[in-house]
């Protein structure tokens, strides 16, 4: 009975969320990525915009990270019915290589942020992490130190942005986005091995395995490869190091 309600207690929830209704908020919106740290593949954005006035607690819903395939792919339909708006926004390999992860995580979650205000505007947003990557940038912010301009994007977030480490595993609008954004990611990364099998990404999803590494070793990168990475097993001078994380 114990160990039954310390993990209830330990499921994500509202709480954060329904703190900013003080300040007349109603629209709050979870941000989370994945993808961040793979060697193939897109990153992707998941937003989810619950409505203070009228949302409940969502059962099942954890950061995607600690959920199988099958949980995660079965919550995606319960999510969108109880979200306001939610949308997943992507990046491709070739952005990542051409502006750097982070003007791509931008755009990524600027395609998603376009789609959820087509239907409401939120208020403010709760973004895993503790690097607001997310917020619209102005004009000269959109330059790498090392002259490459960043994707400016039509539509932007606006909102005020709250960043909140492990929001992924506390606030249930963001846990609920990462569960988004890891089934679509997930699926374009299955529609992609089948031409290009070699690469295991049915199973490995893009990720820096051993396999991963060595297929790349011996057949070459892709297109879809961040080529301005890492990605076979022999390090290279001034290649970005890989999380290991989504």
């Amino acid at each position: 009975m114990t160990t039954l309600r310390k993990k209830r207690s330990s499921a994500p929830n509202l709480g954060v969320e329904k703190s900013f209704a003080v300040d007349g908020h109603r629209y709050i919106a979870g941000c989370d990525e994945v993808g961040r740290g793979a060697l193939a593949g897109p990153v992707s954005v998941g937003i989810v915009v619950v409505d203070l006035a009228a949302a409940t607690g969502l059962r099942g819903v954890r950061d995607s990270k600690l959920l199988q395939p099958g949980e995660r792919e079965a919550l995606v339909p319960r999510i969108r019915r109880w979200s306001v708006a939610s949308a997943v926004g992507h990046a491709t390999a070739a952005e990542i290589d051409a502006f750097g992860l982070m003007a791509a995580l931008r755009a990524a979650g600027s395609r998603a942020w376009a789609t959820v205000t087509e239907v409401v505007t939120p208020d403010a947003v709760i973004l895993d992490g503790n690097h607001d990557w997310l917020s619209a940038r102005s004009q000269g912010a959109l330059f790498d130190t090392d002259g490459r301009t960043a994707p400016v994007e039509s539509v932007g977030c606006t909102a005020p942005v709250h960043t909140r480490i492990k929001a992924d595993l506390k606030c249930l609008s963001v846990a609920a986005a990462s569960v988004l954004a890891k089934v679509e990611r997930d699926a374009l990364m299955v529609a992609l091995a089948g031409d290009h099998p070699a690469f295991g990404w049915d199973g490995n999803k893009g990720y820096a395995t051993e396999g991963h590494r060595s297929a790349i070793d011996a057949v070459g990168a892709s297109e879809y490869h961040r080529k301005t990475w890492r990605l076979g097993t022999s390090a290279v001078p001034g290649m970005p190091r890989v999380e290991s994380g989504g």
